[in-house]
């Protein structure tokens, strides 16, 4: 008769169990996520889980998240607040009701809190417009989307005069310079700084008796001229007072300018895009879609921006490209990045919040929510989207190492039945 096993050797043999149902559940978890959709692939319904996580966020900023991320990099405190009011008037235009005036609400607090000395702390006062055209692009970007979520007709007049006096600063800014891409710090000049302040502008006339059109025209022509030779795409960095190129094309900004372009001029976006989209968006080892920093065959180093470049991918772009692939109409690549990020992102979720990196990084979080609810504000959503480049079976080689994972731990089991039963 055998030997009955020892409590011992019976406890270890349930933690064993205990781990393998617990690994097999992560695995079966993993392939939910990337089958499951995670945008909502149009101009209307609401993201899964943005809710949960603007929640997180909000606790985040309230336990000081903000001066966490500014210790980080030099925008950190103003980029969790600003994404932090964007994602809520995102959330608020896509679904109206009583989401629309918590948006409001929301967003107002985020745009309050940017116009605070730790606001505007990394900027000059000295620059033209004042601040410098990072700091007042994306206010003018957040103010115009908080009258978005107003009423025509009943929006707060001290609010519509605030926004009409800062357009027309940079503005005229942007029509005294003899460059398109105005400086953000004192002597540094972005390309996707002065983007989105043109996108502010555009957004400006939409709501408001139209004033700009002419300045944005110039830029246009202007930003035209002065192209990354390599790409054919706006670069990354440019020489102050003329605008011309200084710097290859980068996934980190171009992320961002792609998610902008379409408000500013929907044909020179839909150009760009593809541009954009065919050097830099790739398959690294075969395993879903990633943005790379630099465009295919170069490499360089990585930075604040774009974080630790493996393969030469940059997570930080490949979290914002979701946001530029979906107002570009991409489904098929936003999906797609949602659905890696959901699988490679660690993402832990409550009844009440949802983070990803297990809370560690909130910036993280803001840029991915944001991603996750993007639409264009200025232009329609695009009637023809452009030919997909992801198919369905993107996923078959990620569910093949999920299904390998989650029977791994059953294998020893197994195979001493079926020698018990030979």
């Amino acid at each position: 008769m055998p030997e009955a096993p020892s409590p011992l050797r019976r406890a270890l043999l349930w933690m064993r169990r205990l781990a393998a149902v617990v690994i097999s559940l992560c695995a079966l978890a993993g392939a939910v996520r990337l089958i499951v959709p995670a945008t909502p692939g149009g101009p209307e319904g609401e993201a899964p889980g943005v809710r949960r996580q603007l929640a997180f966020l909000r606790g985040a900023l309230d336990a000081g998240a903000g001066d966490d991320a500014q210790a980080l990099f030099p925008e950190g405190y103003f980029f969790l607040h600003v994404l932090y009011g964007l994602t809520w008037v995102e959330l608020g235009r896509r679904v109206p009701g009583e989401t629309r005036a918590e948006a409001l609400r929301e967003a107002r607090w985020a745009l309050e809190r940017l116009d605070t000395p730790p606001g505007r702390a990394p900027f000059s006062a000295e620059l033209v417009p004042e601040y410098g055209v990072f700091y007042r692009g994306w206010c003018n970007w957040l103010r115009g989307g908080v009258l978005s979520l107003q009423p025509a007709g009943r929006r707060d007049a001290g609010e519509s005069r605030r926004f009409a006096a800062d357009s027309a600063a940079l503005a005229k800014a942007f029509d005294a310079s003899p460059s398109p891409f105005l400086e953000a710090y004192p002597g540094q000049s972005w390309p996707v700084d002065s983007t989105v302040a043109m996108a502010s502008l555009r957004l400006h006339d939409t709501l408001e008796p139209p004033r700009h059109a002419a300045t944005v025209a110039r830029w246009l022509e202007l930003a035209r001229e002065r192209l990354d030779p390599r790409t054919g795409l706006l670069p990354h960095r440019a020489a102050p007072g003329s605008g011309e190129p200084e710097e290859v094309a980068r996934g980190s900004s171009q992320s961002v300018i792609q998610r902008f372009l379409p408000d500013v001029d929907a044909g020179f976006a839909a150009e760009q895009y593809l541009r954009f989209r065919d050097r830099y968006v790739v398959t690294p080892l075969g395993l879903g879609p990633a943005v790379r920093e630099y465009p295919q065959g170069m490499d360089g180093p990585g930075d604040v921006d774009s974080g630790p470049l493996p393969l030469g991918v940059s997570l930080s772009a490949t979290a914002v490209t979701l946001g530029a692939a979906q107002v570009h109409g991409d489904a098929a690549l936003a999906g797609a990045l949602a659905g890696y990020g959901g699988l490679a992102g660690l993402r832990v979720g409550t009844p009440w919040t949802k983070r990803y990196a297990f809370g560690l990084m909130p910036i993280g979080d803001a840029f991915l929510a944001w991603s996750k609810t993007a639409r264009p504000w200025t232009a329609a959503w695009p009637a023809q989207p452009p030919p997909a480049t992801v198919s369905w079976w993107w996923r078959l080689p990620l569910l093949a190492l999920l299904a390998m994972l989650g029977a791994a731990p059953w294998l020893p089991a197994l195979r001493r039945r079926a020698r018990r039963a030979g």
